[in-house]
Formats: structure tokens, sequence, C-alpha cells
């Protein structure tokens, strides 16, 4: 159930209007009218939805947040861990539940008869997302076969490149320049090309591992100013969030109807994005904060014992965990919406 009362001191800072990301969620609240209900309480009266433009580099978010251009932005927890980490003075107001094997599989070409396996990409060229999913669940899987990636620091044994655009990744692969990318098959760039035929998928994070359990969970994180002055503001974003959630799974045709008019893809990818078991969009929330800062630690640990150059040289110390992780947005918590 959610908890609609504000403390008395959210109503010190009124916040007019705010910039939110264009996602499958965000339009079924602002079509459905879940959005002006939620906001209109705490005197936000005018809901911005910015969609991510024709570059459509992962990672933007962090940048749009640091720079004001969007005030609550949604990023796997690993990467939101590296921008934190990497410099952006954010914090942690929401993270999912578990993830699972669906969300970030390995992909080929499905005509590749020489890629069957993750052990056929000994020597092969990878071409993903450095800093997201598409680089923490690979990085797992192939570490564990005994085929670590390449990285700044030595040569492995699969030729990793880092390809921050989605569409490249793609492309890429379907054209032979790599061997392989991983992505999120409900993400927007890479559902034509899998409900076409074109992937196969050649292996899946281990149900027991580290990305599943830990580095695989979402977040939502804004710069910590903005958290700060306006914490009802997030409070409303995430119980307007809760609400579609559950919304959707009621109605999911409508749901998919709305997606697709509002983002501008057909009905039936909408529909996948939606119902696909690696989803991430719809996914409900971790609402213990014990859980959530371990994730974080579990992860760490192991991508720094592994060889993870970036969190080798600027880890988070789990003092630091504790204080990103904002405790006032999860069960107990003044702005929680967990009852």
């Amino acid at each position: 159930m959610l908890c609609h009362a504000a403390p008395a001191a959210a109503q010190e800072n009124v916040l007019p209007s705010i910039n939110l990301q264009l996602s499958p969620w965000t339009v079924i609240a602002r079509e459905k009218g879940i959005f002006k209900e939620e906001f209109d309480r705490i005197g936000t009266t005018e809901v911005n939805l910015i969609a991510s433009g024709a570059a459509d580099l992962l990672g933007a978010e962090a940048a749009a947040v640091g720079g004001g251009a969007i005030a609550i932005a949604q990023r796997m927890i690993y990467p939101a861990t590296v921008h934190v980490a990497n410099g952006l003075d954010g914090v942690i107001v929401w993270v999912s539940e578990a993830s699972n094997r669906y969300r970030a599989p390995i992909l080929a070409r499905a005509d590749n008869d020489e890629i069957q396996s993750v052990a056929d990409l000994d020597g092969k060229k990878f071409g993903s997302s450095r800093i997201s999913c598409y680089w923490s669940s690979p990085f797992e899987i192939a570490t564990k076969a005994g085929l670590p990636f390449d990285s700044r620091l030595e040569k492995g044994r699969i030729r990793y490149e880092s390809i921050d655009n989605g569409a490249v990744a793609i492309s890429a692969v379907l054209s032979g320049a790599t061997d392989a990318t991983t992505a999120h098959l409900a993400a927007g760039q890479f559902t034509g090309a899998w409900l076409s035929g074109k992937l196969k998928v050649v292996d899946r994070s281990p149900d027991d591992g580290i990305y599943v359990n830990n580095a695989g969970r979402v977040t939502y994180f804004a710069r910590r100013d903005f958290v700060e002055k306006y914490p009802a503001v997030v409070k409303a974003f995430l119980a307007a969030r809760e609400r579609v959630r559950e919304w959707t799974y009621d109605n999911v045709d409508e749901a998919a109807e709305i997606v697709a008019r509002e983002t501008r893809v057909p009905l039936e990818v909408a529909k996948f994005q939606i119902t696909h078991a690696g989803e991430w969009e719809f996914m409900a929330g971790e609402p213990n904060v014990d859980r959530a800062r371990q994730a974080i630690k579990n992860f760490q640990e192991w991508y720094v014992a592994n060889g993870d150059d970036i969190l080798n040289e600027r880890r988070l110390s789990d003092e630091r965990v504790d204080e990103v992780v904002q405790a006032r947005f999860f069960v107990g918590g003044e702005y929680s919406i967990y009852r």
C-alpha cells in the first residue's frame, strides 16, 4: 500500500515544474492523469517529459541530471554507482528488486554459426556500452568462463570495445563488425531486431550470480541538492511510478497502446516492452534500505576482485554507499512510499 501523507516540511519548497525522462511508464503516468494527481498535491503543476533524442547515448541520463536538464533519472545500479564514483554529486532514491537471467543476455547474429556459446567468443570482438548492464552482465559470464574482456590495463581473451550508442552496437553485430553484444531486449533499439529474428541468445547471467542478485537492479537517482530541497517531489514521483506499475499489469493492452502512440513504436514492440521477462520499467521496488545498500557493496567487491578497472581506481567506501542510498525513501523513512 502506498503512503501519501507527506511531512509538513515538504511544503516549504514548492517546485512549479519538473523535467523527467520520457519512457514507457512516464507516458502512461501522463496519459492516465497519475502524474497530475501526485504532483498537484505538492504544488508541482507542470510535468515535462524529455525524450533521449537521436544520439541515444547510454549514460546521457547522468549528464542530464548533473546539468539539471532532468530531475530524476533511471539507470541500473551498477552504472548509477559508477557515475557517483566518477564524480556525479548524486544520491539514489529508489532501488528495484533483484534482476533475472533474461534482463541482459549475450547476443549474436542469428545466422552466425561460429558463435553458439560464450566459449566461442575466445579471440572474438564484443561491443557494448562500458558503464552499463551491457558490460556488467557479460563481464560476469565471460569471466566465469575463463574468458576475460580486454580492459584499459591489460589484454584479455575477448576483444572488448565500448560502444555507447545502442543502435550502433546492434548494427555492428548485424554487419559483422563485431561478433557479439549484450542488450536489454525490451530496449527500443534492440526490440525490433530481436522480434524480426535477426539475433539469438548466446548465454545468460547465472541465476545465483552477482549480476542477477546485485548489479542488475534498477535505480532512480537525482542530484543531492535537488533531493535535499524537494524530497516531497521525489516521493510524489516514486508514488506515481508505483501506481503506474499496478495499473499497467491490470491493463496491458491499453498500456501498450499508450506506449506505442507516445513513444512512436509499433504496438507489438510496445507490448513486448511491457510483458517480456527482461523488462525493467515496471519492476517492483526493494523496500529495505539495508538490502539495497548491500547490493552495491556485494557487486563492488566482486567486480573489484575480478579486475573492474574503474571501481579498482575509485570504488565507493561502505560509508559512502550508506549515505548515497537515501534511507528517507525506504521503509521507515519519512518520505517512504512503503508502509
